[in-house]
């Protein structure tokens, strides 16, 4: 019979970060590796057809919105990491894995004890709630 981790939601309030607002930065975060693979999906180029028949009305150009959307992804990723980075330069990967991953600190080698280490994760959540 596997074993049911049971999930819960941080107490934020000292930091005055909502349920709501936690919520939101917990999924932001939870898509840090889809936006990772897309962002590896959209390199190179697009095949385009100059066959001279009209595509539509728009003056749209593909390969800026691509870029752009790159750019959008990467903003999101690194803001990930950096917060990481700043909350415990020390344990930055463990935390980065516990927010983007959901892995609990049990399945995890993290060289501090259990209480720095949601300590610091708090504090993450705390200063991307500041910095997003």
């Amino acid at each position: 019979m596997p074993v049911e981790i049971r999930k819960r939601d941080m107490k934020l309030s000292d930091h005055n970060i909502s349920r709501d607002k936690y919520n939101e930065l917990k999924y932001f975060c939870l898509q840090y590796w889809q936006k990772k693979q897309e962002i590896d999906r959209n390199y190179g180029i697009d095949g385009f057809s100059q066959d001279g028949m009209p595509r539509g009305t728009s003056s749209s150009n593909p390969t800026e919105k691509k870029a752009l959307r790159i750019a959008q992804l990467k903003r999101d990723t690194e803001l990930i990491e950096q917060t990481a980075m700043e909350a415990d330069a020390e344990i930055y990967p463990w935390i980065l894995k516990n927010v983007t991953s959901g892995v609990p600190y049990e399945y995890m080698d993290v060289p501090m004890g259990r209480r720095k280490f949601y300590e610091a994760r708090r504090y993450f959540f705390f200063l991307l709630a500041q910095k997003r």
